[in-house]
């Protein structure tokens, strides 16, 4: 069968490989989609903290099951699945507590381990998760929107409250996606004007912000002098992130979404004369992947207008490079199998 294979930074290859054959508790599976993220595009360039080459990438993934045997959830030969990429050891402090999305000894696949952009793999069957309903191109994005959701979920977004969210990429989006839904009023922050008209448009965000137009100023309008309670950043930029507690509340928190291979250095007296809360959110979980599922089958995501690229799976080389230009417009490529 084939895979792509990331050799090295900046390098992929088409690459023959022996299919896989599912072992007791797996399934193999067919893959259908891949969605590309940020991680993908990070790994790509050298940028992705816990990597290491050569490594095939890929984990939003649309499948179908080819084979498996007897399991919990009923799954069987036929069904369409999306997977739950982080394997998890299940007996750390994380797991027995149930933050499997931070196990102590975490595999990513597509990250830690080889992830889907291939035609056929083996996954644990108690990773799957059944889609009936779902799209093909709806299924591969759902683990992008579990990002989002698990941080909405992890910073206790109350109806009602200012939730700004920074970096209008895929993640970013999901975030306010989902603080919507909870009710929030979001500020979408950025600095690229099309990206905050999606944001309007897509999210239905509140307000909009362009980071270069004195946002502190225009997001205190905003909240009438008192700054947002939640703040998100989902750039995966260190000054971005170093300089997001000026827009937090006194008494409110900070949700760090992206991932950053850096040092982070704040000031301590802003930090503790506001009381303020400082979160990570990593990774998502169960419960989070089945959120996005039903958000998604009640019509609460409009998934057609956020892919904007797509690709075959003989042509997702040639295509890649230009995933990588804001000027392309792309918030959400998928590749077809």
């Amino acid at each position: 069968m084939k895979a792509i294979v990331c050799e090295e930074p900046n390098h992929f290859a088409m690459k023959e490989i022996e299919l896989p054959s599912a072992a007791k508790g797996e399934a193999l599976l067919r893959i259908r989609r891949v969605g590309i993220c940020g991680t993908d595009l990070h790994a790509y360039r050298g940028n992705q903290p816990y990597f290491v080459y050569p490594r095939i990438l890929g984990h939003e993934l649309a499948a179908e099951i080819v084979d498996i045997g007897n399991n919990p959830q009923g799954l069987k030969q036929g069904d369409r699945v999306t997977i739950i990429p982080y394997m998890e050891c299940g007996t750390c402090i994380a797991c027995r507590n149930g933050k499997t999305n931070c196990c102590t000894s975490m595999s990513v696949l597509g990250v830690h381990q080889d992830g889907g952009m291939r035609e056929y793999m083996t996954v644990s069957s108690d990773h799957l998760l059944a889609v009936d309903g779902l799209s093909l191109d709806q299924t591969a994005i759902v683990e992008c929107f579990s990002i989002g959701a698990h941080a909405v979920r992890r910073a206790a977004v109350e109806k009602g409250e200012f939730a700004l969210v920074i970096g209008a990429g895929p993640i970013g989006l999901g975030v306010m996606k989902f603080a919507k839904l909870a009710g929030a009023k979001v500020i979408a922050l950025d600095m690229n004007e099309e990206r905050l008209s999606f944001c309007k448009d897509w999210v239905a965000a509140d307000y909009t912000v362009n980071v270069k137009n004195d946002p502190v100023k225009a997001i205190e309008s905003i909240t009438g002098g008192d700054l947002p309670t939640v703040v998100f950043d989902a750039t995966g930029n260190a000054r971005s992130m170093e300089g997001a507690m000026q827009y937090v509340s006194h008494g409110g928190r900070l949700v760090y979404v992206g991932l950053v291979k850096s040092d982070i250095s704040f000031s301590d007296p802003e930090f503790h004369k506001k009381e303020m809360t400082l979160l990570s959110s990593r990774n998502a979980n169960r419960v989070d992947f089945e959120h996005v599922i039903e958000s998604m089958r009640s019509g609460q995501i409009d998934t057609d207008a956020f892919i904007t690229h797509r690709a075959s799976f003989d042509g997702m080389i040639d295509a890649y490079e230009s995933w990588l230009k804001p000027e392309t417009g792309v918030i959400k490529a998928i590749v077809e199998l």
